[in-house]
């Protein structure tokens, strides 16, 4: 079958130019964002002590079951756009699948600037530990309303690394090493100053913090739901399918080793840092959480050590933004080539041969949530992926296992169909288990309704799927 990327008019293709390792160092990128240095002591504080290192295994676990879904897919189909080509093919491309692909754009448009803001708003904030005058409101707004200079801080952040993504994939995946070059140099000082400074005994856990009861799994469910959020990242390459080499091997292990990886790495963070610091100063009110590797620094090798660690912990955010804004990037892109998106979206740079309109609008979105609150961002963003994505590629995968059992397949997943059965549960365990769950079902809900009703009428006007039969199921119906 032709490639679509080649068919349109006018528009030249992407390239295959990132091998395995450029593969997994983007991943990492996306990964290890500011992530886990802001919410380790919200995942401590959700289990009430030590124990909520139950929460990263846990989320780990559903991170290697999603990944096994991911890289089965990415490697059978390996496109620009990632979930967007899943979920055409698992639910028929000019049936229902057309719909469902087309939603997961649509929710696409929220969803990833408000990853790529949180990344932002968390590098604004560590900026703001080393600089507290960014916390000085420079615009009021009618009703006693005002906006600080670091929301203005992360709105720049987003819109710098989109000037820096204006180029080929050749010279952002040379910039991509030496941004994890700096990642890791940040997540491995912060091992070793928890290590050298290691106190046993403050990981005992508290009496009767095993105990199973409501409490219990109430905390559990949001200490997982917050490591969650701290590993996605591991399916980046999917949505550079287009262009990497020998997709058929290099994905399946780029996924898996960067969740490997990243998952021994935040493991050691924990618990070097829960080694060094008692959960009660960890936990306390009083405490700046989004400076807790800066006040491990300090108490460790002192100040000015602190101010180091916090301006790497700035790069390491900025990776992140980076690597996800370049992946993101191919979804709206891939979509409008397929003609189920809005046609500016298939602009290929003619020089550097990427997406720039794509690029331009994720960007210019995630520019707008940086003045947004950061754990609305995350609360919002967690529910959107969740229901109108990974619940979708779940089921979705055993879908197309039975429709299209010929398909072929580069890799399967392990132990079929116990991964996607397990992340499934796991998905719908740390949504529901937390009491912010309506609150967050109603922003998904919302997405969802403005998307099946823009569908809806763009199919009607185009006389697309439910308004005309799907095709056969050799054409993909």
């Amino acid at each position: 079958m032709a490639d679509p990327e080649q068919i349109v008019s006018g528009q030249p293709a992407l390239e295959r130019r990132i091998g395995l390792g450029s593969a997994i160092s983007l991943n990492m990128m996306n990964m290890i964002g500011v992530g886990p240095f802001i919410t380790l002591p919200l995942v401590v504080a959700a289990m009430g002590g030590s124990q909520a290192v139950l929460g990263w295994l846990l989320g780990a676990l559903i991170a290697i079951c999603d990944g096994l879904v991911w890289a089965e897919l990415g490697a059978a189909m390996p496109e620009a756009g990632g979930s967007y080509a899943f979920l055409r093919e698992i639910y028929g491309r000019n049936g229902a699948g057309r719909m469902i692909s087309f939603l997961y754009i649509w929710q696409l448009g929220f969803s990833a600037p408000l990853s790529i803001a949180s990344g932002c708003i968390g590098l604004a904030q560590y900026a703001a530990w080393l600089w507290p005058a960014l916390h000085t409101p420079i615009l009021h707004l009618p009703g006693g309303a005002s906006i600080p200079a670091v929301s203005f801080l992360a709105a720049a952040t987003c819109l710098l690394a989109v000037a820096m993504l204006y180029r080929n994939v050749s010279t952002i995946a040379r910039t991509a090493w030496v941004l994890t070059g700096g990642v890791l140099f940040t997540i491995g000082a912060v091992i070793v100053a928890g290590f050298t400074h290691f106190h046993a005994a403050l990981l005992r856990p508290a009496p009767h913090a095993f105990d199973l009861h409501a409490g219990f799994f109430a905390g559990l469910g949001s200490a997982t739901l917050l490591a969650t959020y701290d590993y996605w990242g591991y399916y980046s390459v999917c949505f550079l399918g287009s262009e990497v080499k020998e997709p058929g091997r290099t994905i399946p292990r780029a996924v898996l080793w960067s969740i490997v990886i990243v998952a021994a790495l935040y493991l050691a963070m924990n618990v070097s840092v829960l080694g060094v610091i008692p959960v009660q100063e960890l936990t306390h009110s009083g405490t700046a959480k989004l400076a807790i590797v800066s006040t491990l620094m300090q108490q460790t090798f002192g100040a000015g050590t602190a101010r180091v660690l916090t301006l790497l912990v700035m790069w390491t955010a900025f990776a992140s933004v980076y690597s996800l804004l370049l992946a993101y990037s191919r979804a709206p892109y891939a979509a409008a080539l397929d003609g189920n998106y809005f046609r500016a979206f298939a602009h290929v740079d003619k020089r550097h041969k990427f997406p720039s309109v794509s690029l331009l609008a994720l960007g210019g979105m995630a520019a707008i949530f940086c003045f947004f609150h950061l754990a609305t961002v995350i609360a919002a963003l967690v529910a959107i992926r969740i229901l109108l994505q990974y619940l979708l590629q779940q089921i979705g995968v055993i879908v197309l296992r039975i429709r299209r059992p010929e398909m072929p397949r580069p890799f399967r997943v392990w132990l079929y169909p116990l991964p996607p059965l397990a992340a499934l549960a796991g998905f719908l365990f740390i949504v529901f288990s937390r009491k912010e769950a309506s609150r967050e079902l109603l922003d998904a809900v919302a997405v969802a309704i403005s998307g099946s009703a823009l569908y809806l009428v763009r199919a009607w006007r185009r006389r697309e799927w439910p308004f005309r039969p799907a095709h056969s199921e050799a054409d993909g119906g």
